[in-house]
This record gives structure tokens, C-alpha cells and sequence, in this order.
């Protein structure tokens, strides 16, 4: 196969990225092969880009075999480096992108255009923006603080606790700091409550009194107290957040939310308990939790990898969670694995600020695919055109035609 035959190896490991199905050696061998040389991470983010693979595709369409690998090879700038495959008529996505033309991979989906998808672009070229951040926080007085990334340094003060949004996405509650500088004690009220709120297409991160750090994702809120005092640390969630407890073991630290609460010490995890979600899921990376469900009759104890489904209450654990799948938001991604689409409209419309309308009988098949949460809604969508679906926008809408 001439000097090609090397790079038909990592065509597959590229191909196996886009499917997320990479193994810990092959994700290794992969990442070796991307710092050996810059050209290699430029290829490979090419390969990433649905505008660049669509072009192919469509120069593919348009010109013959022959024309279509000297066209790809200087685009991607490997002429030099390799020789024209032999047997280049077997391979059915030969303008694709050199790599994936060496293996021949059919897209199932992933970075494919319908005519839907084609309408959108050039009906509204600048696409639905991806969310930022932005929340809004509520002080005990009532009065709201917008918080958008634009103020940074001190923005209020309350029981001798100074917030501070020392910069973008995310305050803290510096409780330590402000109590030495009094000459005499704190006194503390206990009902005095702090909550923020993120907007659809909103995220945000917010430091604790007690050094936890909280991540916000879209349209979530988080009620706590200025400051934590008792015998241990409430606070209350709508939405979705992913913690990281301080460690106490004095005081547990107790999450309540939609038919449960949990408590912790000291760990890591992530609830998902949106009200037009089935179900509030809470998902362990680190550490130990206890998910008290149906009114407090109900606990499971949960291990790293482990995750609790709580569907009205009633609680059941998954022990084999997919972890990356569950805190993909906060890494700044989407990761679908066999998720319906209804589900990933949710997100969408969540992170997006967009309204989802379905017209005509959805089609019940399930997604996989991983993109970053960064990029424009109409590369979401052309994930999502394997099923003979149609995307236009009205307005703020999407509309979902079968």
C-alpha cells in the first residue's frame, strides 16, 4: 500500500474519537500520534470541523476520484508525505478528509448536512450562540446582582462576608477573611439566604463560605445561607450542579432537591434534577454519598462510578454510571450515548435559549455522538440528521419536522 499503510491505523483511532469508543491504549497511541508533529493536531482538528468535511463531501459529488485526492492532499498538505492509495476506487468518502478516506468512514450522522440544517445557515447566518456566563444573585435583602463576567472585585457584603467575583464565572464567599477583621464577634443570622440563579444559556461557578465549590449548569439555581453555622450545611437545588464538598467531618453537608437529599462530608458529584427531566440523578466520582428518598424512607449508598435514579421518589443505583457522559456540561461538552432526542433537545434548549417544537410522530431512535458545548446549535443539529429529521428556526424556535 506504498508508505500509506501507517496512517490507515490512525484513520481508525480518529474514526474510533468521533464514535467515542476509543480504549485507554488506543486514546494513548492517538495522543502520541497528535504531539508528534503540529501538522498532525492541525489535520485532526480539520477532521472536527463539519464546514471543512462537508466541503470535501461535496467536492467528492462534483469531480472525479482521481481529482478528488489530489484536491484533499493539498488541502490537508500531505502530497509530499504520502502516495495515492492504489486501490483509491474501494474507498466511498474519498474527499472526506485524508484520514477518514483511508478507512472509508461512513459518518453515521456525525457532521452530515441535510437540508434542513442547509436552510438554517443561510437563513440565519449567525446561528444560536452557545450560553456563557451569566446568573443573577439574590441577596437576603432581595435586591439581585447581575453577574455577567463584566464585574469583578467585591460586590456586596453581608454578615461581615465579603463576595467577591474575582472573575469570570465565578464568586466567592471569603467568611475567613472578613471575620478576622472584626474586633468583636459575628452574630450571625441564621435565616439570612443568598441564592443564584442561571438563565437558560446560562452557567456558573460559586465558592461556598466553607471553601465548596458549586458549578452551576443552565437554568439552575442554589439557595444556601451566608453563612454555614450548626450542626451542618443545607442547601437547596433546582436544576443541575456539579459539587465539590470541603471536607467536615463535624458537618455533613446536605444537597436537598426534587424527592431526595443527599449528604456528604467531603466528595465529588453531580445532580441532575431538572423538573422536566424523568428523573433526579446523582452521579459519584469521588468520595461516598447518602441519597435519602420517598420522604427520608429510602436510602442507597453510593461509590465512585456508582449513580442513584430517583424516579418520584423511589430510588434505584446504577453501578456501572457513565461518568463522563454525566459531567460532560461542566467540561464544556456535550456526550450523547443511546440518548433520545427529545432528551438532547432539553439540553439544547437549555444552553441555547431556544424553544423546541415537534411537529409530526418523533422517531424513536437513540444518539451517540460527543461535540464540544462551544460551537454554534446548527452543528448540534447536523449530528442529529441520520433519522430523516428536518431543523428550521422561527424566531427563538426550533422547529422539529419528521
Amino acid at each position: 500500500m506504498d508508505n500509506y499503510g501507517p496512517y490507515f491505523n490512525i484513520a481508525e483511532l480518529i474514526a474510533k474519537r468521533l464514535r467515542d469508543e476509543l480504549t485507554e491504549e488506543e486514546e494513548t497511541e492517538l495522543e502520541r500520534w497528535l504531539q508528534d508533529d503540529p501538522h498532525n493536531r492541525e489535520l485532526f482538528d480539520k477532521l472536527l470541523d463539519g464546514d471543512f468535511v462537508h466541503q470535501q463531501l461535496e467536492n467528492y459529488e462534483t469531480t472525479g476520484k482521481e481529482e478528488s485526492w489530489e484536491i484533499v492532499a493539498r488541502q490537508t498538505g500531505f502530497e509530499k508525505k504520502i502516495k495515492r492509495p492504489k486501490r483509491l476506487h474501494l474507498v466511498p468518502y474519498a474527499a472526506a478528509a485524508l484520514l477518514l478516506l483511508a478507512v472509508g468512514i461512513k459518518f453515521t450522522g456525525l457532521f452530515k448536512r441535510n437540508k434542513g440544517t442547509q436552510q438554517i445557515a443561510a437563513k440565519h447566518p449567525t446561528d444560536f450562540k452557545p450560553g456563557g456566563n451569566k446568573a443573577v444573585l439574590t441577596l437576603a435583602d432581595g435586591s439581585k446582582i447581575i453577574l455577567d463576567g463584566t464585574k469583578h472585585g467585591k460586590i456586596a457584603r453581608q454578615q461581615s462576608i465579603s463576595i467577591e467575583n474575582i472573575k469570570s464565572g465565578e464568586i466567592v464567599y471569603n467568611a475567613e477573611v472578613a471575620i478576622r477583621k472584626q474586633d468583636k464577634p459575628v452574630e450571625v443570622n441564621l435565616t439570612v439566604y443568598n441564592t443564584i440563579e442561571t438563565p437558560r444559556g446560562g452557567q456558573y461557578e460559586v465558592v461556598l463560605p466553607d471553601g465548596t465549590k458549586v458549578w452551576l449548569n443552565a437554568a439552575s439555581s442554589l439557595k444556601y445561607p451566608v453563612l454555614f453555622t450548626g450542626n451542618d450545611r443545607r442547601v437547596d437545588l433546582t436544576g443541575e450542579a456539579y459539587f465539590e464538598v470541603a471536607k467536615n467531618a463535624a458537618k455533613p453537608f446536605i444537597v436537598k432537591t426534587r424527592g431526595q437529599s443527599v449528604e456528604v462530608l467531603g466528595t465529588h458529584f453531580n445532580i441532575n434534577s431538572y423538573t422536566d427531566e424523568e428523573a433526579v440523578k446523582t452521579t459519584l466520582l469521588e468520595g461516598s454519598v447518602k441519597v435519602h428518598g420517598n420522604a427520608g424512607r429510602q436510602m442507597v449508598k453510593l461509590v465512585p462510578g456508582q449513580q442513584a435514579v430517583n424516579v418520584t421518589g423511589n430510588l434505584s443505583v446504577l453501578r456501572d454510571a457513565d461518568t463522563d457522559e454525566a459531567t460532560a456540561w461542566k467540561n464544556g461538552k456535550f456526550v450523547f450515548r443511546d440518548v433520545e432526542l427529545k432528551t438532547i433537545m432539553r439540553q439544547l434548549s437549555r444552553w441555547y435559549d431556544v424553544d423546541v417544537v415537534y411537529q409530526g410522530q418523533v422517531v424513536a431512535k437513540h444518539y451517540r455522538g460527543r461535540i464540544s458545548r462551544n460551537v454554534p446549535v446548527s452543528q448540534l443539529l447536523e449530528i442529529l440528521n441520520t433519522s430523516g429529521l428536518n431543523f428550521t428556526i422561527n424566531g427563538r424556535e426550533i422547529i422539529v419536522k419528521s
